[in-house]
């Protein structure tokens, strides 16, 4: 019992953490869907 409330918190933790981390270092989808490249019509 003791491991899966272990892992749910674990979970809970990088569900909230991961959206803000990833933005923080460029990998948000509009950094990685934007660019340079992009032709605009």
């Amino acid at each position: 019992m003791k491991a899966f409330l272990a892992a749910v918190v674990a979970m809970v933790v990088i569900t909230v953490a991961a959206p803000t981390t990833l933005d923080q270092i460029g990998f948000s989808a509009a950094d990685s869907t934007s660019g340079s490249a992009v032709r605009l019509d």
